[in-house]
């Protein structure tokens, strides 16, 4: 099947949904894996034998093998082809799961979280790519990229409360498990659901060196910033390696700019909607991550919730997301534009924050905390339309490349909002609890200095969506480009 089979071809419109259907479907185990680990922390420290500081390895290993092939993997999705690298990280992916489920100690368990990160990585890094090549027309599009956030949506919720069953009911080992049945059927489902695309060849960018580079560089600074919740921001561990993370992508960077075959060429970023739309996705994403991990701690550490009882809480905010993602958000773009639709998301969500600064100790679910839950339906409007932004200006050759660069800043803007967010909250803590204050008091204060500082990541988000443009467009290229080669996969029309 072609990129740009003719809409009018019959079953044409079903094979694109499945292909959807497929691309989402690993949205939804990305996701799911990523949450679904932390419900079940202390049944495996206590039957595997973790220490307390490598009990968080868990989820770091994942994390930095993840956001540190995203960019790799999306650039070498455009050269050797995106369906190839989507079967082959899902393929990765699942054989690592098994290995997780079937670990009987900690170093097996790490190596394979580092392996779930790395297939992640390779399936994760092109989704986006392969959608808007299926998906040209701008009202399709930006439902396709709605059905996508959707499942990450459900995915992020969904995996607090399937941990919880799961290790209650049966054993920790299904929490990896579960990803066998879905990864084979994604696999089969994606050979003859997704395009087939040759990609342009390794001669258009195979470039060693900044590979080396960029990968090093960004997983270092993954591993430096989770790091910074133990050793603190100005200590010489995090200073020292934090400045060598950033002279690698400096000299990433300056490779892309000199090499005849760079890896990620910068034409990419020339685009207004591309640029601007990861930074702001960065900002919106260290904020978004106040409400899906220190609400949760809120409950379970100040209110005493179970952590089932802290999914089933958190689900009527996936819910919400979900349904404002799948049908609200796409016909409120078409209507007043993507822009103005990003900037009506991020005010909600900056209520929601503001909000969340006066919840007392004692709480009220119905009073205090389903507020919260309404009002966090704006992600169900940012997630798609930052999509839409930094997708709609990048050439088609550079699809991959675009995809995978979206998802980095995603884990980056996370990442960042780990460290930052959870490091006040703590600090905060401890100085309440040095003078005498009570653990829920002092919690709570501490919590509440995580979500004021939430809300001016969203602030600054909106400040900076302000500058993108009303109707993005690819970047032109300049006389310095490489011609794109033609696609024998597309049409003439379409090449």
């Amino acid at each position: 099947m072609s990129i740009a089979e003719p809409a009018t071809k019959p079953g044409f419109l079903t094979s694109r949904n499945l292909a959807l259907g497929v691309l989402s479907a690993t949205g939804l185990m990305t996701i799911l894996d990523g949450s679904i680990v932390t419900v079940a922390l202390p049944v495996l420290q206590r039957e595997l034998g973790f220490s307390a500081v490598g009990l968080s390895w868990t989820v770091n290993a994942y994390l930095i093998a993840f956001g540190g092939l995203l960019l790799l993997s999306g650039r070498l999705g455009d050269l050797i082809g995106r369906k190839r690298m989507f079967l082959t990280g899902n393929a990765v992916f699942t054989a690592a799961s098994v290995l997780a489920g079937l670990a009987n100690g900690p170093e097996l368990l790490l190596a394979a979280r580092f392996a779930q990160g790395v297939g992640s990585a390779m399936a994760s890094a092109v989704v986006l790519g392969i959608i808007v090549t299926l998906f040209t027309e701008p009202g399709e599009r930006a439902k396709a990229i709605a059905v996508f956030s959707f499942t990450g949506a459900v995915g992020a919720s969904l995996g607090q409360v399937l941990g919880g069953l799961l290790t209650d009911l049966l054993a920790w080992n299904w929490i990896f498990l579960i990803n066998l049945p879905i990864g084979l059927a994604v696999v089969a489902l994606a050979v003859p659901a997704l395009p087939n695309d040759r990609g342009s060849g390794l001669a258009q960018g195979a470039d060693v060196l900044g590979a080396v580079l960029v990968t090093s560089g960004l997983m270092l600074g993954i591993y430096t910033v989770v790091g910074v919740e133990r050793y603190g921001w100005l200590a010489g561990r995090t200073l020292g390696l934090g400045a060598l993370a950033l002279a690698l992508i400096v000299g990433f960077v300056i490779r892309q700019a000199t090499v005849r075959n760079p890896l990620m060429p910068l034409r990419v970023l020339r685009s207004r909607a591309v640029a601007v739309a990861n930074v702001a996705q960065m900002f919106a994403l260290s904020g978004m991550f106040a409400f899906q991990i220190l609400v949760a701690l809120y409950m379970q550490r100040v209110l005493g919730y179970s952590p089932l009882e802290t999914g089933l809480a958190m689900l009527p905010a996936a819910i919400l997301i979900g349904t404002v993602s799948l049908f609200v958000s796409a016909r409120l773009s078409a209507r007043i534009g993507l822009r103005a639709t990003l900037l009506g998301g991020l005010a909600l969500l900056f209520a929601a924050m503001l909000w969340l600064t006066r919840v007392p100790v004692d709480a009220s679910y119905v009073t205090d905390l389903l507020p919260v839950m309404l009002l966090i339906a704006g992600g169900g409007l940012v997630l798609p339309s930052l999509a839409s932004l930094g997708m709609s200006g990048a050439r088609e050759d550079d699809a991959g490349l675009a995809s995978g660069l979206f998802t980095t800043t995603q884990q980056i803007g996370m990442a960042f909002g780990v460290a930052v967010l959870s490091t006040l909250a703590a600090a905060r803590t401890e100085s309440h609890l040095a003078s005498g204050t009570p653990l829920p008091e002092a919690l709570t204060t501490g919590y509440h200095l995580a979500f004021a500082t939430s809300a001016g990541l969203l602030l600054t988000a909106a400040a900076l969506s302000l500058l993108l443009p009303r109707t993005p467009t690819p970047a032109a290229p300049t006389p310095t480009d490489p011609a794109i080669p033609p696609n024998p996969d597309l049409p003439a029309k379409a090449a």
